[in-house]
């Protein structure tokens, strides 16, 4: 270490250590790091990335993996961004195919029927918010799905609970029920948008189709298990630590700008064809 100057330390922020997305990333950084030897500080800026950047350089830490968060300084050492879509020069950004994830969840609504889908915009200051929005107006032009304003919901508050979808949706269901499917920003939201659904009366998939998105652990073991547009989390977290750790330890080497991985549609039981859904419901009473 005193040959090399390095610290064999790197620093992670992000915007929240909260379940979900960042659990799965960081399930993928962490056993590559420990592979390797390793240590790192995790940090949690709630909107303030500049400040926890400035006290990890004075901590001597060999490079930075940003999750969700812009890099606001110019560091001298390596940085890898995972879904923060930074134009700054020295980042390598660890992303996701919006367009082909897009594509294969309105594919599936379309497929199954729907046409009247309303869609759920993330938070400004969530990085892939826009980038996932300007991909799905794209490709819903692409297939023939009419984006109405009045369908639109645009999550404002920060938090990382259910929660989050739970009153957009409450609201929405308030104002309109007109529609057969909601596309929701991510699988949390999905879970508030669901018990909204059901505490207007309704029913999912039955009365209203919901998609989610990242496939965090909880999807698969909610009710109704939800469909959902899954990001290799673990695999970009693995791959982001790696290419830092590369970095840091052959620095002349060339290295990439961004690293696309490809999203998989998992189709649980939160999606249902539209004419499906229109038939009588099976009895679970006695025959």
């Amino acid at each position: 270490m005193l040959r090399s100057r390095l610290t064999n330390t790197i620093g992670i922020i992000a915007p929240e250590l909260s379940e979900g997305y960042f659990t799965g990333v960081m399930l993928g950084v962490e056993q590559y790091l420990l592979q390797e030897g390793f240590l790192y500080f995790t940090v949690s800026h709630l909107g303030q990335p500049d400040e926890y950047q400035e006290l990890l350089m004075r901590r001597r830490v060999d490079g930075f993996l940003l999750v969700n968060t812009q890099l606001c300084l110019t560091v001298p050492a390596p940085v890898v961004g995972i879904s923060s879509h930074s134009k700054a020069p020295g980042v390598t950004n660890v992303m996701l195919d919006h367009n082909a994830a897009a594509r294969m969840a309105l594919r599936h609504l379309y497929d199954l029927g729907h046409r009247r889908i309303a869609f759920m915009k993330g938070q400004r200051y969530s990085l892939d918010s826009e980038t996932r929005w300007q991909s799905i107006a794209t490709i819903a032009q692409e297939i023939g799905i009419l984006v109405h304003p009045e369908l639109c919901i645009f999550l404002e508050e920060n938090i990382w609970s259910p929660k989050l979808g739970y009153p957009p949706v409450r609201d929405l269901l308030s104002r309109t029920r007109d529609f057969t499917a909601l596309f929701c920003f991510n699988d949390t939201s999905a879970i508030g948008a669901i018990r909204a659904i059901q505490d207007a009366g309704l029913s999912c998939p039955h009365d209203i189709s919901v998609i989610g998105f990242d496939d965090i652990i909880v999807a698969e073991y909610f009710n109704p298990r939800l469909t959902t547009v899954r990001q290799p989390l673990y695999k970009m977290g693995s791959a982001a630590a790696e290419l830092l750790i590369k970095r840091i330890l052959f620095p002349d080497e060339p290295y990439p700008h961004d690293v696309c991985f490809e999203p998989e549609l998992i189709v649980r039981e939160s999606t249902m064809g539209v004419y499906e859904a229109s038939l009588p419901r099976p009895s679970r009473g006695k025959p």
